[in-house]
Order: structure tokens, then sequence, then C-alpha cells
């Protein structure tokens, strides 16, 4: 008798054990196909994915707001105006406050309006890269980002943050990090400055569109 409780009882514990051990090759199967999954969402929104988002709209519009947080003020300096992005032509960054003051920034350089036409205006290296980072950012340029930068891509195509760390001697001088947030278009810029200055770019009711106004058109060509 007792030889066959003790036999009952072995096969009672392999049955146990069996159960435990497919329960536990069902959760490793789970598990991997959890993890796979994920991974293939990490994976399905990439750099070219983004750049060919952003790149898509022939003309991006809307409003900006610009904070520079500099170390030896208590709050930032405050500019507000309106932007026109061109695919094919460049930026008009159109600045109404403080002081109403248009720019073009284009493949030629940084030009201002004045009573004259448009002139080109030389400025510091860092306000050029930052316009210039600015355009190819707005623009979906990964490819010349990838140049200056390593790009660290995070999120989906709807809520997206994209990290630069400079790779250059030049820009690690200027540049400690730039974070750059959105979702079908652009809607935050953070440039970090190695001194602890930072400059912010909020992007407010960016709208796409596939042409230019006559005015727009004009301002690009002149």
């Amino acid at each position: 008798m007792n030889r066959l409780l003790s036999a009952a009882l072995a096969g009672v514990a392999r049955m146990q054990s069996g159960k435990n051990l497919i329960a536990r090759c069902i959760s490793r199967i789970i598990s991997g196909l959890l993890l796979a999954g994920l991974a293939q969402q990490a994976m399905a929104f990439d750099l070219d994915q983004l750049s060919a988002q952003l790149g898509e709209p022939e003309v991006v519009r809307g409003s900006f707001i610009q904070e520079k947080h500099l170390r030896a003020l208590p709050q930032p300096l405050t500019s507000r105006g309106h932007f026109v992005l061109a695919k094919d032509h460049g930026l008009l960054w159109l600045l109404e406050r403080p002081l109403q003051q248009d720019y073009r920034i284009d493949a030629q350089g940084i030009a201002r309006r004045s009573d004259q036409g448009w002139q080109f205006v030389a400025q510091q290296s860092a306000t050029a890269q930052q316009n210039r980072l600015f355009l190819a950012v707005l623009k979906g340029d990964s490819s010349g980002l990838r140049q200056d930068f390593e790009l660290s891509l995070s999120g989906t195509a709807e809520a997206w943050q994209l990290d630069l760390t400079p790779r250059s001697v030049l820009l690690k001088q200027v540049f400690k990090a730039i974070v750059i947030n959105g979702g079908e278009l652009v809607q935050r810029i953070e440039l970090q400055e190695t001194q602890g200055d930072s400059t912010v770019l909020r992007l407010e009711d960016s709208q796409a569109d596939q042409s230019l106004s006559d005015a727009e058109r004009h301002d690009f060509q002149s």
C-alpha cells in the first residue's frame, strides 16, 4: 500500500512539474512575443520616415513663440510672430513682437527686409548655425543633420522626440544638445547651449498647404 501511495504521489508530482514546465514555456513564449511586438513598434517609426513625414508638405505656416533663457536674467526674453516654410524656397521668419522685423533664411544665407528690399546680413556664427539647423529641422532634412549630429529618435509618428548630440568640436563648443518634439509637424525645438543659456521655440497652429500666396512667392524670389 505504501509503495502504491508513493508511486501515486510521485505521479502527481511529475504531472505538476510538467504543468509548471508548460506554464513556464507558455510564459516565455508570450513574453517573447510581447518583446518582439515592442521591438517592432520601436522600429516602426524611424528617421527616414520622419524625414518623409516632415518633408511631405510643400508649405507650412504657423505662429511661433521664441524664448531666450539667459543665465543672467530671471525671466526669458520672449518674441512672437509668424513663419512660412516652403520646401523649395526656404523660411520666412516674420517677427511681430517686441519689434517688427522680417527675415528670410534660404540656401544663400540670411536676409532682412528693409525699405530697400531684402538685404543679406552678417550674423554671429552661432546664430547663423541655429538658423540653418532650424531650417533643416523644419524641412525634415535628417540626412543633413546626420552629418553634424548623433540622432536618437523615440516615439511614434503622432508623438515623437528627436535628440541631437553634436559630433564636431566646433558644434560641441556651441551646443550641448538639441531636443525636438512633434507630431505630424514640428511643435517644439529646444537649443541647449554649452554656456548654460537655451532657446525654446514653440510652433503653434501650424498648418500644411500645397502652394504659396503671391505675396509669399514674391518675398522668396525678390
